[in-house]
Order: structure tokens, then C-alpha cells, then sequence
């Protein structure tokens, strides 16, 4: 094989921004070899992407069994993200997940087993990931050059969106359409990069508000304080609300601290870590001098075209993966975690219980609204602070 071909099952938002990049030629290796979705219109909406070999099927399963693709890319509601990718790992296809890998973790759990039984190469879209100063960020964590981290903080509020957004699709901002609001929709790129900088906490406590700043039934504002093994502690605090909205992500370590905005990473650097300082100074009030720098990173950024090109390079190559899609459940169960604390206001100890926030997420859905569905599909061009 020389090249992918790739089904993209669902051509919303992001389906059809995917479809538009692989059609277009931005993901060498890979060729759209079919679509899928249920709503003849939106097929309508990527026609002019959709070549005279293109297949079009009226849903993920026709085109999962139809044995016409190589791999099939999943955009399409978080319930349905782990059933369809457990058919089509069983049929022999390689997998791209968008995020969130689900709704809840037991049912990703299930889609992991069956992945690593497959053989085939599963991924996720964690964008995010391509970014040069989180992965910089990482680099400098994970060396250990600045010592252990002792506090984050993320800021994490430039998500705004208008009560349109929310109006787009029947399925969104319900518990049984979506599972959830922030934490479950914009927050997984942070979730993920929060515990893949700084490791994942034991312990949560969460407030998540439901329609704080919109007409809708789940979370639209949340701040949640967490603690890790070794007594490190974070904060994360998200919105859909805010306008301007902001990105800080602060980590504290032993040797100084890292703030980064998501397009530029600053450290400050202590001449004498904190650790030794604090033994050897006898003058009271004073604290150690630090010097102030712009880290320099690799400058690039190639967010969703560049986790496909990766994922098409591993599957031709063997190169590696941008993230593997088993790493999704590890975001998601921060996110369980937060909206079971708030739900049960109260502390939650990981290893979460899986079974316990199945049932309370059921409670929600069973009492979901139903929404009608306006069926339309916004460009997210410029997305992330790139150009699609």
C-alpha cells in the first residue's frame, strides 16, 4: 500500500473540514476513498470536495461494512465514537477518532481492548498535541531540568460561543445527545495536554455550572482544584461564557515557572532552585532571582492535517502516531471526574468509579429536552490559530 484510503463518517463541522483538507491534497498518503452521514444535506454541503470515485453511504455502518476503505476517520456525535470504532476495528480498518475517544470511560475502556487486539493503527485528534509550545512545554517538564511541578494553573476561557452554536444541532448541550457541554466539547484538547505536561491527579473536586451563560442543559462554566500523588496541586478553570476570553497555563516547578498562552511559552528561570533557596536564606524576606526568557520552539503548528499525516505515515510507514487513540481515555476520565464531584458535590478519587458515573450520567440523560435541529454546518477555518 502507497497510500490511504480513508471514509470520513460524518461531515459536520469538523467531518467536512477533514474532507475538504484530504480531498484538497493536504494529507500526503491519504485520498477520501468515501463519506457517510445521515443527512443528505450536509453530502450536499462537501459535494463540491466529493470526486467521481468518492462512495457516499447513508451512514457509518454501510460504509464500515461496504469494504471500500482502508481506514475510516469518525467525526460524528461522542456516543457513537466508540460502537463505530469497535466495527470497524473488527472489520480489519485502521481508525481516526475525533475527540472526546467517548462520553464516558467504560465504554472507551471497551473500545482500547478491542484496539490493541486488532493490530490496526487506532488514533485520536488531539491536535492540539502539533502545537510547538505545548510540545516544547512537555520536553522541558518531562526532562526534569526544572525539577518536579508543584502547581498548575490553566485558564482555559478563549471557547466562547453564541447561543447559535448551541442552536446548530439537536444533538448538542443535552446529556443524551452530547454527554456534557465544555469539559466534553471544546476541553479534551486541554484535558489531554493538562495530564500529558503534568500527569494525570488522584484526586478531583469540581463546580460546573449548567447553563450559566446559555439556554442550554449542561456545563458552560467550570473550576475544579485537583491533587496529584506527590502533593502537587492544579487548577483549571473553562468557559464557553467569556469574551475575550484567555489561555494561561501555568506550571510551577521546583526551578522556576513555565507560563504559556498557546503561541508563545515564557520560563522563568531561578538562579537557586526554590528547594535550596528556602534552606540556605537567612535574610527573611527576600526570594531567589530568576531570569525571564521567550523559549525558542520549532515554530510549527499543523494541527488536524498534521495528526492525519502522521496517522497515514504510521500506517504506511510505521512512524509515529501524534497520539494514540488508547492515550484518549486518560482526559476523559478528569472530565468523568469533574462533573461527578460537581453532580455529587463532593471529593472523587481516582481510579474513578466507572460504573457509578454511568448511572448518574443516565439520570441526565433520561431527563434530556428535545431540541430541533436548524442543520446547520459553521466552517471552523482559522480554528486554533491556523488556516484550514
Amino acid at each position: 500500500m502507497d497510500t490511504v484510503r480513508i471514509g470520513v463518517i460524518g461531515v459536520g463541522n469538523m467531518g467536512s473540514s477533514h474532507v475538504e483538507s484530504i480531498a484538497t491534497g493536504k494529507v500526503p498518503g491519504m485520498t477520501l476513498g468515501a463519506v457517510a452521514d445521515r443527512k443528505p444535506e450536509r453530502i450536499e454541503k462537501v459535494r463540491e470536495f466529493i470526486s467521481e470515485d468518492t462512495l457516499i453511504f447513508g451512514d457509518g455502518s454501510a460504509l464500515i461494512q461496504s469494504g471500500s476503505v482502508d481506514a475510516v476517520l469518525i467525526a460524528v456525535p461522542h456516543y457513537f465514537h466508540p460502537p463505530l470504532a469497535i466495527e470497524a476495528l473488527n472489520k480489519g480498518l485502521h481508525v481516526m477518532c475525533e475527540k472526546p475517544a467517548g462520553v464516558y470511560t467504560k465504554a472507551v475502556r471497551e473500545m482500547n481492548a478491542v484496539a490493541e487486539k486488532s493490530g490496526k493503527v487506532f488514533a485520536i485528534m488531539f491536535n492540539q498535541r502539533t502545537n510547538c509550545v505545548y510540545r516544547k512545554m512537555r520536553e522541558i517538564v518531562s526532562s526534569g531540568e526544572m525539577g518536579r511541578v508543584r502547581r498548575s494553573n490553566w485558564l482555559i476561557t478563549n471557547w466562547y460561543r453564541s447561543q447559535s452554536y448551541y442552536d446548530s444541532g439537536a444533538w448538542r448541550a443535552t446529556w443524551a445527545g452530547e454527554g456534557g457541554g465544555v469539559l466534553l466539547n471544546q476541553c479534551p484538547h486541554n484535558l489531554d495536554l493538562w495530564q500529558w505536561i503534568c500527569g494525570m491527579p488522584v484526586k478531583v473536586r469540581a463546580f460546573a455550572h449548567n447553563g450559566m451563560w446559555h439556554d442550554i442543559e449542561v456545563e458552560d462554566d467550570v473550576t475544579a482544584y485537583v491533587e496529584y500523588e506527590d502533593g502537587a496541586t492544579g487548577v483549571f478553570i473553562t468557559s464557553t461564557g467569556d469574551t475575550p476570553g484567555t489561555n494561561r497555563f501555568e506550571v510551577l516547578l521546583d526551578g522556576g515557572k513555565l507560563v504559556c498562552d498557546g503561541k508563545t511559552l515564557i520560563r522563568y528561570k531561578l538562579k537557586t532552585w526554590e528547594t535550596e533557596f528556602t534552606k540556605t536564606y537567612t535574610g527573611g524576606f527576600g526570594e531567589p532571582e530568576y531570569e525571564e526568557e521567550e523559549v525558542e520552539t520549532d515554530g510549527e503548528n499543523p494541527q488536524h492535517v498534521g495528526v492525519l499525516t502522521k496517522f497515514a505515515a504510521n500506517i504506511l510507514r510505521g512512524e509515529p502516531l501524534v497520539a494514540p487513540g488508547v492515550e484518549g481515555i486518560r482526559g476523559l476520565t478528569i472530565s468523568n471526574a469533574m462533573h461527578l464531584s460537581s453532580w455529587l458535590d463532593k471529593t472523587i478519587e481516582l481510579p474513578l468509579d466507572e460504573d457509578l458515573f454511568y448511572a448518574e450520567l443516565m439520570k441526565r440523560a433520561a431527563t434530556s429536552r428535545h431540541k430541533e435541529d436548524t442543520n446547520i454546518v459553521f466552517s471552523t477555518s482559522g480554528t486554533y490559530g491556523v488556516k484550514s
